[in-house]
């Protein structure tokens, strides 16, 4: 099958104007809520999700832009730390939000051309400063964007402080539902209840994977050139294919970890010669393993990451199924509820001040992070103009220590993914040199 190349096609938006939306039922006082250890964690940078639809049955898009306030505040009622501010505590040196309702930010934008003259395959040439705006002083910002065919894209941008893709993931579906007049199926749980035992204790590993560090580390990251942020298609067949060679052995193994057997072969030809060995991390939900009912609808971050490490002749020489049993025995050291309990404590023991995988600032080799989304909404996201044709998530940041993909269910409700990346330029020429990963078009979302 030839691959698709898209011609690029200049954008240009023009900001229309930018409202505060606050919850319409406020607080009678001011609550502030103390991040949790695995919020700490997890950091403060903008998280993105990106949504675009056809042209919805309503003509005028100032109609569209007042629904979505008017849905907005009403969400803001369930969500409201979401509408809150986030500061530092100036006695704990630590992040607090304050749901004082000052507000979440709408900007209306008008782009110059129809959505299917989009280059879907690179988001540089038109993500940041076009389709999304941050402001680290605001929590959370929606760009609503109008294009010449009467399409709409909607970028929701996250302080990741707020929670992690399970929180945001309820949000937006909480939203959806108001906007349908549906009943709201999430009470959110805005506790952040994850204490830490007394006395703190963790495995050893831990300190393997995490790290303290300081601010002038992340500004000296050792540089790299992963800066290629590229969006691509895999149909459902592909999908079963590499299930199916990675569950060779007799052993039934997950379509994610079929993929990242895939995707780990493909990488070791891609990192440079004087590596002898590679990584691979996948970030796992912890709520299911800690407490599945009670934490069904917790809000906040519940995220660890599982690591695994192999050398660069093995991995060339092994099959997609053995590949993919190592990758099953190194997800499963993290999925288990003993292993957040050590998680939460190895924090308390190294409070204050930041923390983060030494995979993210680039130390012990190459390494790619892979998250799937597979349980993010995406068709179920009609704000009243019908279902999205395309619901992905973006970074707007600039500089990573590692390679980043996430992976989704695609809008057409066939089994095939799309699949968001952050890569250096060795590893994306291998994967589109091979025929899984299609760089996504107009032509997959059928525009």
């Amino acid at each position: 099958m030839e691959t698709e190349i898209p011609i690029p096609c200049e954008l240009e938006v023009t900001i229309i104007r930018e409202s505060i939306i606050k919850a319409s039922y406020s607080l009678p006082n001011p609550q502030i809520i103390t991040l949790s250890n695995l919020d700490l964690l997890s950091g403060r940078f903008p998280v993105t999700y990106l949504y675009f639809y056809r042209k919805a049955a309503i003509d005028n898009f100032a109609p569209i832009v007042e629904s979505l306030k008017g849905s907005l505040a009403e969400t803001l009622n369930y969500f409201y730390p979401f509408a809150g501010q986030i500061i530092q505590n100036p006695e704990t040196n630590e992040p607090e939000i304050v749901c004082n309702n000052n507000g979440a930010v709408i900007v209306e934008a008008q782009a110059n051309i129809p959505l299917k003259k989009l280059n879907f395959y690179n988001f540089d040439e038109y993500f940041q400063g076009k389709l999304v705006s941050v402001n680290p002083d605001i929590p959370l910002q929606i760009q609503v964007t109008n294009y010449t065919c009467g399409g709409v894209s909607l970028t929701f941008t996250f302080d990741h402080a707020l929670g992690d893709a399970s929180s945001f993931g309820k949000f937006l579906l909480s939203w959806s539902e108001i906007s349908q007049l549906k009943p709201v199926t999430c009470v959110p749980d805005h506790q952040r209840k994850l204490k830490s035992r007394c006395p703190p204790t963790y495995h050893p590993s831990l300190d393997e994977t995490f790290m303290k560090c300081t601010i002038q580390e992340i500004i000296n990251m050792p540089p790299n050139n992963i800066l290629l942020k590229r969006l691509y298609y895999i149909d459902a067949a592909t999908i079963n294919k590499l299930q199916t060679l990675a569950s060779a052995n007799g052993k039934q193994r997950t379509k994610i970890e079929a993929f990242s057997a895939y995707i780990w072969k493909i990488m070791v030809n891609a990192i440079e010669k004087n590596h002898e060995k590679c990584k691979m991390g996948w970030l796992v939900d912890g709520r299911r393993r800690i407490d599945q009912n009670a934490m069904s609808n917790y809000i906040g971050n519940v995220l660890s990451l599982a690591v695994a490490e192999s050398s660069v002749v093995k991995l060339k020489q092994s099959s997609i199924s053995d590949v993919a049993s190592n990758i099953h025995e190194a997800i499963l050291k993290v999925t288990n509820k003993e292993h957040f309990l050590d998680l939460i404590d190895w924090v308390e023991c190294h409070r204050p001040g930041l923390m983060l995988p030494k995979t993210v600032l680039g130390q012990g080799g190459p390494t790619l992070v892979l998250s799937s989304g597979r349980r993010f909404p995406i068709t179920e996201l009609d704000f009243g103009f019908g279902s999205p044709t395309l619901g992905t998530v973006c970074s707007t940041i600039e500089r990573i220590g590692v390679g980043y993909m996430n992976q989704r269910e695609s809008a057409k409700g066939d089994g095939s993914w799309t699949v968001s990346t952050i890569l250096w330029p060795k590893l994306a020429t291998a994967l589109e040199s091979d025929c899984v990963l299609q760089p996504m078009s107009a032509s997959h979302l059928q525009l």
